[in-house]
């Protein structure tokens, strides 16, 4: 099935959120994919997301929409870098009488990188994103923060403002599937396949993997008294659609099983209907599956922090400069040696377009590099 998607990561649309497909076609027009070019390294935009669309950016169908962001960036073999750069940094050796500093080899290799750009080649990526403003929902086909943070960040360019956020449910997904287990009980609807991975809390690292095997209740229940979580379980849903959860609620491994395959095969099969009916087919079976996933993990939780912060901008629609969380998120990217909305979101539990203020704070600062165009950013602290 070419529409259905191999990773879902999950967020929350704000709902009523009315807006048609050729009004998203168009705010996402102004960012559509343009190539790298000589002395670009990285380029990303959006791009139809099969051929029958023509020129239309947004596939949509019965109240879904389907999106797709190209990246493209430049390969150039780590090797042939290191190589230059070691005979350019040997004659700069030769011409000043000493070994070049950390910061001229840091200038060299980028002078390397420069002059190999128009040579390298080329290779591109997409990441397909399913929305449904009926349900609020919204899907990433990615299994990586950074790759999410990148379509996110594409999309809230293009949407002044862009609703959307993480989405949270009353029971941890480490802790529902550790009880699925120790229960010997899968919720209503699911049933445990044959992958798990049990993971010591605390400093220990013991983990325990399961592949391609039955899991035994009475060793499971071992590991579950002796402080393991389970963070990975491999489920199967109304026989219709297997897939891997992870401990932070994303989907992996997504895969439609053959009486899905078999109803998809009855369609007419000319490529243009035979896409649109895997979307839709796709579409309503992930929207039932999480409707049911959501339930078994006791239902979605309010986010009150989100809530007090939709309160304080209604309240006063002018944004401070300094957010009264900028220490604190200046403390988690220092740590943690990375910069993402999503990382700043986890450590601080607060709202998608905060975390964008404070990173935005911190690249202001001084702190962090602006976004590249591919969505990463440098810690520039130490």
């Amino acid at each position: 099935m070419s529409a259905f998607f191999r990773n879902a990561t999950i967020y929350r649309l704000a709902r009523p959120w009315a807006i048609t497909a050729e009004e998203l076609g168009q705010a996402l027009g102004k960012f559509a994919f343009e190539p790298t070019g000589d002395l670009v390294r990285e380029s990303c935009g959006w791009v139809p997301p099969h051929v029958s669309c023509g020129d239309d950016l947004v596939f949509a169908a019965q109240g879904h929409f389907l999106l797709s962001l190209r990246i493209e960036s430049k390969v150039m073999p780590g090797k042939a870098v290191e190589l230059a750069v070691r005979e350019r940094a040997a004659e700069l050796e030769d011409e000043q009488g000493y070994k070049p500093g950390r910061r001229q080899l840091k200038e060299i290799k980028e002078r390397v990188i420069d002059d190999m750009l128009p040579r390298a080649f080329r290779q591109q990526r997409e990441i397909r994103v399913w929305m449904d403003p009926q349900a609020g929902i919204m899907a990433i086909d990615a299994g990586t923060p950074s790759q999410c943070d990148i379509v996110v960040g594409m999309l809230a360019k293009a949407l002044d403002p862009f609703p959307v956020s993480s989405l949270h449910v009353h029971a941890s997904p480490a802790q529902a599937m550790t009880q699925w287990l120790a229960q010997d009980m899968a919720p209503n609807g699911f049933t445990v396949d044959t992958d798990a991975e049990l993971r010591a809390t605390g400093d220990a690292s013991a983990t325990v993997r399961y592949q391609r095997q039955p899991l035994d209740a009475n060793d499971v229940l071992k590991h579950i008294r002796a402080g393991k979580q389970c963070t990975l379980l491999a489920l199967t849903w109304m026989d219709r659609v297997s897939f891997v959860l992870t401990e932070n609620l994303v989907l992996k491994r997504i895969c439609a099983l053959d009486v899905l395959t078999q109803q998809a095969d009855r369609v007419s099969q000319t490529d243009a209907d035979r896409f649109a009916a895997d979307f839709v087919l796709m579409a309503g079976e992930l929207r039932g599956l999480l409707a049911d996933l959501i339930h078994a993990h006791g239902g979605e939780k309010l986010d009150l922090a989100q809530a007090a912060e939709a309160a304080e901008n209604a309240a006063s629609p002018e944004v401070e400069l300094h957010d009264v969380l900028f220490h604190d998120a200046c403390s988690v990217v220092s740590t943690e040696r990375r910069a993402s909305i999503s990382l700043i979101q986890r450590h601080l539990r607060i709202g998608y377009n905060r975390a964008a203020r404070l990173l935005e704070q911190m690249e202001q600062a001084g702190i962090v590099s602006a976004m590249s165009p591919a969505g990463a950013r440098e810690v520039l602290i130490a």
